[in-house]
């Protein structure tokens, strides 16, 4: 069981623990890719090219192809998008 890898701690020492700058900025990116690839992922699943998901909320082609490549995405975009793939966005209270 020694060879147990715990990926907590890989992250940890390649970007540093969760409340410095670097970890921070590591977190958010791989939030963002996160995001694109369940985007991407439904997309594809629908058949839609980028095209017509950005047809479908007012946007252009290229604006969702950087959204696909993890660009930041402003949360009222990213409630357009989820609603034109027939995905939910749920939040919730953590205690």
């Amino acid at each position: 069981m020694n060879d147990l890898i715990n990926l907590n701690e890989i992250i940890d020492s390649k970007f540093g623990e969760s409340w410095t700058a670097k970890r921070e900025a590591y977190d958010h990116k791989a939030f963002s890719n996160y995001f694109a690839e369940v985007i991407r992922y439904r997309r594809k699943q629908l058949g839609l090219t980028q095209e017509d998901l950005a047809q479908s909320i007012g946007k252009k082609r290229p604006y969702i192809s950087k959204i696909e490549k993890g660009e930041d995405i402003r949360l009222s975009n990213f409630a357009l998008i989820a609603g034109a793939l027939n995905l939910s966005i749920e939040l919730r209270v953590q205690e």
